[in-house]
């Protein structure tokens, strides 16, 4: 492995000769304390300070003023292509590996480099082993200067949300080292950015690849993809393009250039069939051609072995054993039979690759894992066969390899080695010579590592490749490692690395403004860590929970919680009113909320001369509604602005018959009313609930005012009832307020008499002065002034007699005695000394 700062530097030269052996990793791994000094790094983290602390766990703070990065200025040519040279596979040691031949795909490659020309994006879609790779290499090179920022070539693979695919366009383009920006920067950097970019092994798509395609509108992708990927929105605009298999003529020429010769009439049969069984893959051509030159090699073999001559006393060799061509069935699986063909280090690297899911590591690993030193050279052999296909600055096993591997034994150690692979990560990853690029481009295998080990060996490698992946800006792979640490520290019963992880998933998250799930993670750890004792790790915390706390508190601040009024009760509108026939009984509903507190709810006041009619309109008058909502106080401003205009009818003499009553009373074309000055816009509007009890308020005392007019008049125009024995009176229509008119009926008691008595005064001669028992007296004073002189009795009231035994409503008048002869409101003259009453 790399002990040294140079040897590592070394490792990432392209170099094609062979890297030094790295020696084997020990079965028990020595913690990163006693390897070197702990590798402390410092990042910025939008509006963090991040320093990655691998002892106590990462500390957290806000940027102090003046220490905000600069802008970030984008690299230039040079320094594009050195970025892109480093995110290719590296140099494997060895004999040089053979150029694949790029199959014939002119048409497409033309289609493709037009249609990014125009700024369009396109969707390349392939079976595994149709040449995308290989395609995508040749669209870049002709797409080099069509864009002011180039080419950026990223992978897909294992990404299914475009926010990592984001950041590493933005390192890509910027030169913005030990910075990972805030999302609103992010964006705000990208939407800058005008690339071809090319995205092999795209494996998300939908809004996932809608939000990408979003947030960089100056760019043009190049996407390539499996039929079975997500496909995108309809909306995305997104060009397809489908790669299909080759032709047969393709096929047999990129044959020939893998085997390196012409082929035979025998091969050529064989080749027309297996283009027939793989649908014309140039993968399974590739396989076939390493086929063809294993069996060349051997046949060669052979005949050398034929043309030596033997000794006097040896005897002559039989008839050598002739390799005949592949079955094929083996050439449409071929993993089986070329892996059976290649080295003893190249068969163990296999079933190293197997047991990690089909990553294979690094070549430079590949002498620990294995035991040999020239185990570094099966990668290039591996790859030549077409067991192995590239995938980022990594090699993996090719589509359907592991699968067949599988089949005939090959993962029968899994276990075993992923165990051992886990036990050397996790030493390599703590070694201080080891930067954390490094360790961020073996992210893959050391996560499959990580899957497929104990729990003893899953907390060391999580502990020790953690720091190395958030110094890396590879959060993606950082909070993954985590949180299988942290599981595997709950089953192995580790508190303290159990806390560790629960804290760096609070500061990863807080890092990234999810402050619930890093208020619950902190927590968690804080709770951990208190139950240990341990005053360093729970201080840490605890400032990480402040500056989460903080968070929520600015955030409250900066956008506050939507506040709703209560909801208004609903309108209650006034009951239509209902007319007796032949104005026998008149029934009008009332709004149930009563106009204030301490106010009386109005009554109904039906005539005497229908008892079914009055008894109806007793019990509809004594339903009371509970109030939806309490009454609010609203000022007398707001009241006098609010309060509606009542129509006021135009006759000029006082009507005489009921329907003329009720026409003045509810008018059925009111004349509208005049505007109103508008409202000053200084003056702040009422609230809809409040605005709504008072036009309810205003309307139901408007419509009592209204009642008792018209039951007055309607009882004053009556002559039904027999004249009563006294002087002579004069009725008047009794005209109250909401809140000061005493109405009772049979089932109500009577109101109490207010504080103050009016003043006494002397009867007339025979008349009582007591009021007739059953009959409220009268406290209200009337419309019109009374004519009554001081020394005159006081009113009495009188109402009807009941018509029957059921209570009825009593509605009270206010009778003053005349010394003369008055004329009453229907125009009739009433003649001294004779008694009127009002119904």
């Amino acid at each position: 492995m790399d002990r040294t700062q140079g040897q590592t530097e070394q490792h990432e030269q392209p170099t094609g000769g062979s890297a030094p052996a790295a020696p084997t990793a020990p079965a028990t791994p020595a913690t990163p304390a006693a390897v070197g000094p702990a590798r402390v790094v410092s990042l910025t983290a939008g509006g963090f300070a991040l320093t990655v602390n691998p002892v106590d766990g990462s500390e957290i703070e806000p940027l102090r003023p003046g220490t905000e990065p600069a802008r970030p200025a984008k690299r230039d040519a040079a320094a594009r292509a050195a970025r892109t040279a480093a995110a290719r596979p590296p140099v494997l040691p060895g004999p040089a590996v053979p150029a694949r031949p790029l199959p014939a795909r002119e048409e497409e490659r033309e289609r493709l480099v037009r249609l990014l020309g125009r700024g369009r994006s396109v969707r390349l879609t392939g079976p595994s082993g149709s040449g995308r790779s290989a395609l995508l290499d040749a669209v870049a090179d002709r797409c080099a200067g069509l864009a002011p920022d180039g080419v950026v070539r990223l992978s897909g693979y294992g990404q299914q949300q475009p926010g990592e695919l984001l950041h590493a366009l933005y390192t890509t383009v910027y030169e913005a080292e030990r910075e990972r920006p805030g999302r609103v920067e992010l964006l705000a950097r990208v939407r800058e950015i005008g690339a071809v970019v090319l995205l092999d092994d795209l494996e998300m798509g939908g809004t996932a690849l809608d939000e990408l395609m979003r947030a960089t509108p100056e760019c043009a992708y190049l996407l390539a993809a499996t039929p079975d990927t997500r496909a995108p929105s309809d909306d995305s605009h997104i060009e397809e393009v489908f790669l299909g298999g080759l032709g047969k003529a393709d096929c047999l020429e990129l044959l020939e250039a893998g085997v390196g010769r012409p082929l035979t009439d025998e091969e050529i049969a064989w080749a027309g069939d297996l283009r027939f069984a793989s649908e014309g893959l140039p993968l399974r051509f590739v396989q076939a051609a390493a086929l063809l030159r294993q069996r060349d090699e051997l046949n060669h073999s052979d005949e050398d072995d034929e043309e030596e001559e033997p000794g006097v006393f040896e005897e002559r060799p039989r008839d050598a054993v002739h390799v005949p061509l592949p079955t094929l069935a083996e050439g449409a699986a071929p993993a089986e039979l070329l892996a059976s063909r290649v080295s003893e280090s190249a068969r163990a690297a296999l079933r190293i690759a197997c047991a990690l899911g089909g990553e294979l590591p690094h070549h430079a690993h590949l002498p620990a894992l294995v035991g040999d030193t020239h185990a570094d050279t099966a990668v290039a052999e591996l790859l030549a066969c077409g067991l192995l296909t590239p995938v980022g600055t990594r090699y993996r096993l090719a589509a359907g390899v592991a699968r067949q591997l599988e089949e005939v034994g090959y993962g029968d150690t899994a276990s075993e080695e992923a165990r051992t692979a886990a036990r050397h990560y996790a030493w390599w990853t703590g070694h201080a010579s080891v930067v954390p690029e490094r360790v961020a481009a073996e992210a893959d295998a050391v996560l499959a590592a990580l899957a497929g080990a104990d729990v003893v060996a899953a907390v060391l490698l999580a502990r020790t490749a953690a720091p190395a992946f958030a110094a890396s800006l590879h959060w993606e792979a950082w909070e993954r490692v985590l949180r299988s640490g942290a599981e595997a520290a709950r089953k192995a019963g580790e508190v303290a690395e159990q806390a560790y992880f629960h804290h760096e998933l609070g500061v990863l998250a807080l890092c990234e403004e999810r402050l619930d799930r890093a208020r619950a993670e902190l927590e968690t750890s804080i709770g951990l860590r208190g139950a240990l004792a341990d005053k360093r790790g729970t201080v840490a915390g605890r400032r990480a929970l402040a500056l989460v706390v903080d968070r929520e508190t600015a955030g409250a601040a900066a956008s506050p919680p939507l506040r709703l009024e209560a909801p208004a009760p609903a309108a209650l509108a006034p009951a239509p009113a209902v007319l007796a026939a032949g104005a026998e009984a008149v029934t009008v509903a009332t709004p149930a909320t009563p106009a204030g507190p301490g106010a009386a709810a109005p009554r109904v006041a039906p005539s005497s001369a229908s008892a079914p009619a009055s008894r109806a309109a007793s019990e509809a008058s004594t339903t009371r509604v509970p109030p939806v909502a309490p009454a609010v106080p609203v000022s007398a401003e707001a009241v006098t602005r609010m309060t509606p205009v009542v129509p006021v009818t135009a006759r000029s003499e006082t009507p005489t018959t009921l329907s003329e009553v009720f026409e003045d009373a509810f008018p059925l074309n009111p004349k509208p009313a005049p505007p109103t000055a508008p409202r000053p816009a200084a003056a702040p509007a009422p609230a809809a609930g409040r605005r709504r009890l008072v036009l309810l308020a205003g309307a139901g005392a408007l419509t009592v005012v209204a009642l008792g007019t018209v039951v007055s008049l309607a009882l004053s125009s009556s002559d039904s009832a027999p004249p009563a024995q006294g002087p002579a009176v004069t009725s008047g229509p009794t005209v109250t307020a909401p809140d000061t008119t005493a109405v009772t009926s049979g089932n109500d008691p009577a109101p109490e008499p207010p504080v103050s008595a009016p003043p006494a005064e002397t009867p007339e001669p025979g008349q009582s002065a007591a009021p007739t028992p059953g009959r409220s007296p009268a406290r209200t004073p009337s419309r019109r002034p009374s004519s009554t002189p001081p020394n005159s009795a006081p009113p009495t009231a009188v109402s009807p007699p009941p018509t029957s035994a059921q209570p009825t409503p009593t509605v009270t008048e206010t009778v003053t005695p005349s010394p003369s002869a008055t004329t009453t409101q229907t125009g009739t003259t009433t003649p001294a000394g004779s008694p009127v009453t009002g119904g």
